[in-house]
């Protein structure tokens, strides 16, 4: 067993440990990460032969956290690990959206990269090395792979960066970045701001750039000590026939600048795409379109692209006609779904999202239970894409790990702006009813909008827009393109989206699809995506300019007050049984929350007078007295001496018949029957003997 290490030295002394050589040998590549007690393996298998019938890289990218790691048991009935959490699958993308462009084009094997969480350390969150641990067992197996590369997770706190953090240090960024980067370019950026600059982005950018250098330095020390020779595979995936390709461009190159000229909508533009494409195929010979089928349906997408990036760059012109800067057609609504609490439609040229907003109580929170995490989310997005907003059929199978990835996009983009003493919690659904490019940006339009319908005092309103890029790698000539279409998206060089309030950014995805992007482009993307957003979030509050003063009326109510904790218990009584007895009279929903050795009660309702109702309720149950105060309370009994007073279930106190009236009475009866009410102040309490008095309250004129 040869055990092989290399290390990488973090500027604030913490390091990190690469290892292969001891464990999962037989794997193409192996590699273990540590830093701190924060350990994953990352290993890389590849298939033995191309999988034909497909025509893009099967690469399968899989992150497991092992609860072991954590020092926990999984929950619920079945006591293993099942099917991955939204934190995995996230993770599982960051990796593989940096990944898949750095493979050889046309090769096909499949690729299985998988990542597992060994050991936890709650200073060093696993996702920060994940990114790593991938390109570093790529790196040292012999696949074909343009790396290595790495990513990084950085923050900011006070102006100062840190790199890597832990999960206590996130709750207290302004910026929260992952940068996926080769050597020579970044390739991604995922994260979320509290309204920060352009230029702050790009510098927490250039900074994070630095560590990953030095990450990638050491993975090439790592392979160095390996296999100082080779480690790339040689490519037999080249199975270009340049005769067919030939004809099928002399075919379909006017034909597909006509379709271009003539700025259709995208439904009319597939279709003549598909025509054209049907009718090249009715030309051939049924042997060459058996043999070459594959084959013609590549050379037929990159005959496009290849056309209309030519005709972008040269004239200027894009796919439905409009300006590199120019923003498609907006129409809003709100309030449109009545039975609601809020709801929003927004529409942007093709593409639509219906959100609604439901408030509900602090039993509605979504419990992350993971194995590193234990939380509750007050404030959360679910995102659908449906199968008719691009007009396919296809059957729906749970959420697919797209929808996971928009949804928690959007999510980033608002959170920030959700008030922190909202009592409610807040679920936000977008469903995506038309699709042509940027359905995430729509959503968190969409969710502005409804949020404000909703009656949610958010700090201030989030628009967003999806930006791309058209470069020239010959000439350098260049064009960014604002409010991209889902086909601008396909055949471009980035995929930017930048969301974003008037007083600066709250969430970036940035995907780069070429090498050397230079931080001047990004720089003049940022800004040109400012100018959009802005505009886009103007026409959003041509609709609804602020968030509404008051909740809809079929909106829950709730009121939060806090009760000594000794006194739980008796709220809930038996079984359950005074709480849910207080809640069926009331017509309410109640909770109620240990913190700080106390009670924290929310009772949640749609009418005032029951949430009051129950208040009461409660509030006898867990009355103390308080001196100085002044109580309605019932005669329970007389004696020659007084009255005892009930002031609440359970509790009484002495009213003395001295201080039942300013006169001296003979009999307490003379004034006072059992089961009348009167209002007494309680002058003290000795030894938990409660002292009352009547006449303080009655002017001594009367």
């Amino acid at each position: 067993m040869k055990v092989i290490q290399e290390k990488i030295l973090l500027k604030d002394g913490r390091t990190i440990i690469l290892e292969t050589g001891k464990i999962a040998r037989q794997a193409n590549g192996s590699v273990i990460v540590r830093m701190g007690n924060t350990m994953l393996l990352a290993t890389v298998v590849i298939g033995q032969e191309s999988k034909k019938e497909v025509d893009f890289l099967p690469l399968i990218v899989d992150y497991r956290e092992k609860y072991s790691a954590g020092g926990k048991i999984p929950g619920g009935f079945f006591k293993r690990e099942g099917r991955h959490s939204d934190e995995e699958i996230l993770t599982m993308r960051l990796v593989d959206r940096v990944l898949r462009p750095l493979f050889p084009k046309n090769f096909y094997k499949e690729i299985q990269i998988m990542i597992s969480l060994l050991s936890y350390d709650k200073d060093v969150l696993p996702d920060n090395l994940a990114g790593l641990a991938a390109s570093a067992a790529l790196t040292i197996s012999r696949i074909p792979f343009f790396g290595p590369i790495s990513e990084v997770r950085i923050i900011r706190i006070e102006n100062k960066f840190i790199i890597n953090p832990g999960i206590e240090q996130l709750k207290k960024a302004n910026i929260d970045l992952v940068v996926g980067a080769s050597k020579d370019s970044i390739i991604m950026v995922e994260g979320e701001m509290k309204e920060i600059s352009e230029i702050d982005l790009i510098n927490a950018i250039k900074e994070a750039h630095k560590d990953i250098k030095l990450q990638i330095d050491a993975q090439n020390r790592l392979l160095e000590k390996v296999n100082p020779k080779s480690n790339t595979e040689v490519i037999t995936d080249n199975n270009d026939n340049n005769t067919i390709k030939e004809k099928l461009l002399f075919f379909s190159k006017k034909k597909l600048y006509e379709v271009y000229k003539k700025k259709l909508n995208k439904q009319d533009r597939s279709e003549n795409y598909y025509n054209i494409l049907k009718e090249f195929k009715n030309s051939i010979s049924e042997t060459e379109l058996q043999e070459q089928e594959l084959l013609i349906d590549q050379y037929y997408e990159e005959i496009k692209k290849e056309l209309f990036r030519t005709i972008i760059l040269k004239e200027g012109i894009r796919l439905d006609g409009r300006t590199y800067k120019e923003i498609r057609k907006i129409w809003c609504e709100v309030n449109c779904l009545p039975g609601v609490h809020g709801s929003a439609l927004f529409t942007r040229g093709e593409t639509q999202s219906l959100t609604t907003i439901t408030l509900g109580s602090s039993l509605d929170v979504n419990r992350i239970d993971n194995a590193i995490m234990e939380d509750k989310e007050k404030f959360y997005l679910h995102y659908n894409f449906l199968p008719f907003s691009t007009r396919e059929i296809r059957p729906i199978r749970g959420v697919s790990r797209r929808e996971i990835g928009h949804g928690n996009l959007a999510k980033r983009a608002l959170k920030n702006v959700i008030p922190t003493n909202i009592p409610y919690t807040i679920r936000v659904v977008s469903d995506i009813l038309e699709s042509n490019g940027s359905s995430s940006m729509a959503t968190v339009c969409a969710s502005s909008l409804a949020l404000m319908d909703a009656g949610i005092s958010i700090k201030n309103p989030v628009s967003g827009i999806a930006m791309g890029l058209i470069i020239d790698n010959i000439t350098g000539k260049y064009i960014i393109l604002s409010d991209i279409l889902g086909d601008e998206d396909y055949i471009g060089d980035m995929d930017l989206k930048i969301t974003g309030t008037n007083n600066g950014l709250t969430s970036c995805q940035m995907d780069i699809k070429i090498n050397g992007l230079s931080y001047n482009i990004l720089e003049t993307a940022l800004f040109q995506a400012k100018e959009g957003y802005l505009y886009i979030l103007n026409k959003m509050l041509n609709t609804i300019p602020e968030p509404r003063k008051y909740l809809k009326p079929n909106a829950p109510k709730i009121y939060t007050f806090n009760i000594p904790k000794k006194f739980i218990g008796s709220v809930i009584g038996p079984n359950g049984r005074i709480i849910q007895q207080i809640q069926l009279d009331t017509n309410t929903s109640i909770s109620i929350e240990e913190k700080d050795n106390l009670g924290i009660v929310e009772i949640l309702g749609k009418e005032y007078s029951k949430i009051e109702e129950a208040v009461n309720k409660i509030k006898k149950i867990v009355f103390i007295p308080e001196v100085g105060k002044i109580y309605k309370a019932k005669v329970k009994s007389i004696k020659e001496f007084g009255a005892f007073l009930e002031l609440s279930k359970g509790i009484e106190g002495l009213l003395h018949i001295s201080e039942i009236e300013h006169k001296r009475l003979k009999k307490v009866e003379d004034v006072l029957q059992i089961g009348d009410e009167i209002k007494v102040k309680l002058l003290d309490i000795d030894n938990g003997k409660i002292r009352l008095s009547r006449k303080i309250l009655i002017p001594k004129n009367k």
